[in-house]
C-alpha cells in the first residue's frame, strides 16, 4: 500500500474532451495503465474525489470501488469491449432465473413468484424470451433471445457496461443485471432475487459465519454497482 502523498482531491471539467478529471493537489490522476482518467459525469468524478479524500495515512484501493470500476472501464473495457459483451451474453444460457429448483414446492413457488416477472419484463422490453427449466442442467435458449439481449447490451456505454459485467458475474444473471441497470428493481431486490435459494436455506437450517460473510460481500458489490449506475445518470 502507498502512503498518502497529497492534501486533497478535486475535480475540474475538461471542456475539450467533454468530461471531468480528478486531480490530487494539482496533478491529474491517470488510470493504472497510464491513460487519461476522463470521466463522463461530474457526479462520478465527485464520488471518486471523495474516495481519494477519505483515504487516511495509507491508500487502500479496495476502499475505492468507484475508482476501480471506472479504471476498468478506461483501461480494459475500452480495449476489449466486444469480448466483455460476449462474456455477459454467456450468462443468458445459464441465467440464474432460468434454473428453478425441483424441490421443495415452497422454494419453487417462491422462485416463480420472484423470478418469472423479471423474465416476462425482459421479454416485453427487449424481445428476449428466456425459458426456465427445473434443475441444474441448462436449457438452450433461442438465437432470437440471445440476439435481442446482444442488441440491448451493445447500446450501453463502456462505463455502464463495466458495471453491468461485474453485476452479471456477481448475480449469475444477465436479467437481474439489466433489471437493476434499467431501474426495474432496486439493489436490495437484486440481492434478494440473487440470494433467494440461500435465504431459504438460512430460514430452514440457519446461517454460519462463512455464509454470512459471502452474503454480505455480494450485497456490498451489488450496492456498489447500483451506486455507479446512478452516478452516470
Amino acid at each position: 500500500m502507498k502512503k498518502r502523498f497529497y492534501k486533497s482531491a478535486t475535480i475540474a471539467p475538461d471542456l475539450d474532451a467533454n468530461g471531468y478529471l480528478v486531480s490530487l493537489d494539482d496533478k491529474k490522476i491517470m488510470s493504472p495503465a497510464g491513460k487519461e482518467f476522463l470521466l463522463p459525469t461530474s457526479a462520478l468524478a465527485e464520488a471518486i474525489a471523495s474516495e481519494w479524500n477519505a483515504q487516511t495515512d495509507e491508500i487502500i484501493p479496495s476502499s475505492m470501488p468507484m475508482m476501480q470500476i471506472a479504471g476498468t472501464a478506461i483501461d480494459r473495457v475500452s480495449e476489449t469491449r466486444q469480448d466483455v459483451i460476449e462474456g455477459i451474453l454467456k450468462y443468458a444460457q445459464t441465467d440464474l432465473l432460468c434454473h428453478l429448483a425441483e424441490n421443495p414446492p415452497d422454494l419453487v413457488k417462491r422462485q416463480r413468484e420472484k423470478w418469472q416477472p423479471l423474465l416476462d419484463w425482459a421479454h416485453a422490453t427487449f424481445g428476449a424470451r428466456l425459458v426456465p427449466t427445473n434443475g441444474i442442467m441448462p436449457k438452450p435458449q433461442s438465437d432470437d433471445a440471445i440476439n435481442a439481449l446482444r442488441a440491448e447490451i451493445e447500446k450501453i456505454d463502456n462505463f455502464n457496461l463495466t458495471a453491468l459485467a461485474v453485476l452479471t458475474g456477481t448475480c449469475g444473471s444477465i436479467i437481474l443485471a439489466l433489471a437493476l441497470y434499467h431501474g426495474r428493481i432496486s439493489g436490495e431486490e437484486t440481492f434478494e432475487c440473487s440470494m433467494l435459494d440461500n435465504a431459504w436455506q438460512v430460514e430452514n437450517w440457519g446461517e454460519d459465519w462463512e455464509t454470512k460473510e459471502r452474503s454480505d460481500a455480494i450485497l456490498s458489490e451489488i450496492k456498489q454497482t447500483e451506486t455507479f449506475f446512478s452516478l452516470l445518470g
